[in-house]
């Protein structure tokens, strides 16, 4: 069971985690402005609903097309289950991904979802995180970061993207 989060333990309230939506669109822009077209792919569910607003940004503020893909992938078993792409089999070829979810931690996640798109030869992956935080045991690193922050290895972050508890807490 996930622990309620607690006022206190806010480190990122709705209105900045909108600013740092913004900031990350705008980086994806200026390292992709060459692109026609974009490919979001976020970790459901919250990865997914990341990747769904950074979509919503980069339309209001640049030309790019953005494709958004759908990653369900056990987080804790990935080898017990395959990785699933929705939609399935989708045209990446010599396109730009960018991989999504809500807290980078240990890298193990990503480095399993990363290892699903190598088949579809993409011009290039990224990965796209809102807090990042610096335990690394996979190569995985954060093309972009919408918050950085050292935690200890108890410490959980745990990020609420819908109305009720929107934010991100440490607990």
């Amino acid at each position: 069971m996930t622990p309620s989060p607690h006022p206190q333990n806010l480190i990122l309230d709705k209105a900045q985690i909108e600013q740092k939506i913004t900031r990350m669109a705008y980086q994806m822009y200026e390292q992709n402005f060459e692109e026609q077209e974009l490919v979001l792919a976020g970790i459901h569910p919250n990865g997914f609903t990341l990747a769904s607003m950074l979509a919503q940004r980069l339309q209001q503020i640049s030309p790019l097309q953005v494709q958004l893909l759908r990653i369900s992938i056990n987080k804790t078993a990935p080898l017990q289950e395959p990785v699933a792409l929705e939609p399935e089999r989708p045209a990446l070829t010599d396109k730009v991904v960018v991989l999504v979810d809500d807290v980078l931690n240990t890298g193990k996640t990503l480095a399993y979802a990363l290892n699903s798109f190598l088949s579809h030869a993409p011009k290039k992956l990224e990965v796209a995180t809102l807090v990042d935080r610096h335990h690394p045991l996979y190569p995985v690193a954060a093309t972009y970061t919408g918050y950085s922050l050292a935690t200890t290895l108890n410490e959980h972050i745990m990020v609420h993207l819908d109305e009720e508890n929107y934010g991100a807490y440490l607990n």
